[in-house]
């Protein structure tokens, strides 16, 4: 649990194998979804936990890894919501950019300052991603914490395309969504990965055909998700 005054985080924490103080490593963050908001400090691991927790993945990419869990009153991003989801159509967000950052996501950027400034990280590979709301958080932290990541793989998630300019111009990040989304337009992801582009970040986006708001269980699947994301480095 982390805490700052009255507010609390709850967040689980993933160690390498065969762990030493000694050593600096990489830091990765992942935000979980709307519906995993809470207290339990479990449903957050529902989606990615699996990922980080393979023997392979473990063996190959050593890490510290945070799975932090947004309150079930709060929400990752700074949203509105201009149109409510019909059967039809997703919700329409508008992405806030001119306000302070909700009190989790907040929590969020702190704890990872305070991690940051241990020995035991490598500030050169910090790393975010997130799915959904955080997909969403995930873009919006970016350009609060400018130059602070090396990497980054949102998920279904969507951010104000008017901030691309704030992240590093050579930034890797990685996009994804399904075409078929019912809930969080495809075209908010379009509308970041082009604006992005046109920032000079190294732009991949992967939009799968027909698929609807689960486009996680493939992005978490990809092959060269953690080579990708472990390969990039800040200057």
């Amino acid at each position: 649990m982390y805490s700052r005054g009255a507010d609390t985080l709850p967040y689980r924490i993933l160690f390498p194998q065969n762990y030493d103080s000694t050593k600096k490593y990489p830091l990765v963050v992942f935000l979980h979804g709307a519906g995993n908001r809470g207290k339990d400090n479990q449903k957050q691991l529902v989606h990615a936990g699996s990922l980080f927790l393979k023997d392979a993945s473990r063996r190959q990419f050593p890490a510290i890894v945070i799975f932090p869990q947004c309150g079930i009153n709060d929400f990752w991003a700074r949203t509105r919501i201009i149109h409510a989801i019909t059967d039809s159509t997703p919700f329409k967000f508008e992405y806030l950019t001119d306000v302070p950052m909700n009190k989790g996501l907040n929590l969020v950027s702190r704890l990872l300052d305070s991690l940051a400034a241990t020995k035991t990280i490598n500030d050169k590979q910090i790393y975010i991603g997130g799915l959904s709301m955080g997909g969403m958080g995930t873009f919006e932290l970016l350009w609060r914490k400018p130059g602070f990541f090396a990497a980054a793989f949102p998920i279904c998630g969507g951010g104000d395309p008017f901030k691309a300019g704030v992240y590093r111009k050579d930034f890797p990040i990685w996009i994804f969504h399904g075409d078929k989304d019912p809930v969080v337009d495809v075209n908010d992801s379009r509308k970041m990965a082009a604006a992005l582009k046109s920032a000079n970040a190294k732009v991949k986006y992967t939009e799968y055909p027909n698929v609807k708001h689960d486009s996680w269980n493939k992005a978490l699947a990809e092959p060269q998700l953690l080579p990708w994301l472990f390969s990039q480095k800040s200057e």
